[in-house]
């Protein structure tokens, strides 16, 4: 395929975002062993998370070495039958797992888009973004069409030749999107009322109970699983939820302070693999901008409870971050 030559924002720096990744993941995984036995907690759905995330990106990285731009677009067209069949089996309250899917499938199309700017390949790549936003709208999916739309206008805000400084700038803005997320989350959840009925009464109740059980347990959490049990207004849900339908006060609730500085630092290393990375920086920004909607989705949804969620967003950012030795990355 061909491809605009782009010369590396930023060479020689590969090994460092994988030197941090193998110890973020492996902080995570033990953190999640501590807690739970702190609080007799099941740590098995942590761990295979960090599992799912840890296989995606190397993944990612081992195909993106070798057929970068087709390995990008078959994980869009992947994801996009994912969220179709997602879509038809999920409940109603757990469609944020679609719009992950969406976005992440955004964010692999965006990524072979702006790689291949001439030849027969460039049109149908670009169809392939148009397809992900079409098919967000088809499924009724909101939040997805939002996120694929914010994905695809970052991706056409940065210039082909744009340098480090313009990806920097970008990948900033991603991580303070992110953390205001986290934060309106978390001032819902302390009592602040939700602005005009965009959060049910029953999801809030559910982000409050996890702020108080997050302030009962600061250190350890009350354990990895437990916040079902610990939660009133999980147990009067119709079916009953198991989570607070949010990462981050999952997080705090069931492991504590602790926890949910790994979860930040998690996202924190994608996007430091992604400045740091020899691929082009449209690609990057198009990638950060994914897995900042994927950071976003999170904070009001169980997203990242869905394992195909995290592995395709260790796929997503293995792709952005590899470096073909020898050639142009995704040349």
């Amino acid at each position: 395929m061909a491809a605009t030559q782009e010369r590396p924002a930023v060479s020689g720096r590969g090994g460092a975002p994988g030197s941090v990744g193998v110890v973020v993941p492996g902080c995570c995984a033990v953190w999640a062993l501590i807690s739970a036995a702190a609080g007799n907690g099941r740590p098995e759905g942590v761990l295979l998370a960090v599992l799912a995330v840890v296989a995606g990106y190397a993944c990612g990285r081992i195909s993106g070495s070798l057929v970068p731009v087709a390995a990008a677009a078959s994980a869009s067209l992947t994801l996009l039958a994912l969220a179709v069949v997602t879509a038809r089996a999920l409940r109603p309250d757990h469609l944020g797992e679609v719009a992950a899917l969406l976005a992440l499938a955004a964010g692999a199309a965006c990524c072979a888009a702006r790689a291949v700017t001439t030849g027969p390949w460039a049109w149908p790549l670009r169809l392939l973004v148009a397809a992900v936003i079409a098919e967000a709208v088809a499924l009724g999916s909101t939040g997805g069409c939002v996120a694929a739309v914010a994905v695809t206008l970052s991706a056409l805000a940065v210039r082909e030749r744009s340098g480090g400084r313009v990806r920097g700038l970008a990948l900033a803005v991603f991580g303070l999107v992110a953390a205001a997320a986290v934060g309106g989350t978390w001032a819902l959840a302390r009592g602040e009322p939700a602005p005009g009925g965009a959060v049910s009464a029953q999801r809030v109740a559910l982000w409050r109970d996890a702020a108080a059980i997050a302030a009962g347990h600061p250190v350890f959490g009350a354990g990895p699983g437990r916040f079902a049990e610990l939660s009133p207004a999980a147990a009067l849900s119709v079916p009953p939820d198991d989570s607070p339908h949010s990462a981050a006060l999952q997080e705090a609730a069931e492991q504590g302070v602790v926890g949910l500085a790994l979860l930040a630092c998690g996202y924190g290393w994608l996007l430091y693999g992604l400045a740091r990375s020899p691929c082009a920086t449209p690609v990057a920004v198009a990638a950060g901008a994914s897995l900042t909607s994927l950071a976003v989705l999170a904070t009001v949804s169980d997203a990242l409870s869905f394992a195909p969620v995290t592995a395709a967003a260790g796929v997503l950012a293995g792709l952005a971050t590899t470096n073909r030795a020898g050639a142009a990355p995704y040349g």
